[in-house]
């Protein structure tokens, strides 16, 4: 995937069961982050600094999309115990979503290899393009990083 290429469209279920699609979000910046684990360290430090920077990100018309493994119910309770204000989708097993975007692949933890979830963020475009793509994600501080790269800060 690079730069200008359009963003592989897709359909998820969000923290409440309903499905929500990329190409909804045409004519917004869409912010599609891809992360392992709701309530981990690093996944509940990143969600956060989306949550402190909403304001920023949406008076910008920049939505934001959270794709993890987890279900529903693990993201409705991530929602709720972090005050999130945007949408977490769920990519099951064999995560076809996280696939497209190149975002799901081999990992190793411990000495442990194992597939799962990377940690990556896409900035989208109105007309449904890539914008900007962080694979070297800093979770504490993305949503500065893409205010920042675009001047918005």
């Amino acid at each position: 995937m690079r730069i200008g290429d359009p963003a592989p469209n897709f359909t998820l279920s969000n923290q409440d069961g309903t499905d929500i699609s990329l190409s909804s979000f045409k004519g917004s910046r869409v912010v599609i982050y891809f992360y392992p684990k709701d309530n981990t360290p690093g996944c509940t430090k990143e969600a956060c600094n989306f949550r402190d920077n909403w304001d920023l990100l949406e008076s910008n018309g920049i939505q934001v999309l959270g794709i993890s493994k987890d279900d529903s119910n693990s993201h409705l309770k991530f929602i709720n115990k972090f005050e999130l204000p945007f949408i977490l989708l769920t990519d099951s097993e064999p995560c076809p979503v996280a696939t497209s975007y190149e975002s799901y692949g081999l990992k190793k933890f411990m000495g442990r290899e194992y597939y799962g979830m990377l940690r990556h963020t896409y900035l989208i475009d109105k007309d449904g393009k890539i914008e900007l793509i962080y694979l070297k994600v800093k979770a504490a501080n993305m949503a500065n990083q893409i205010l920042s790269d675009l001047g918005l800060e």
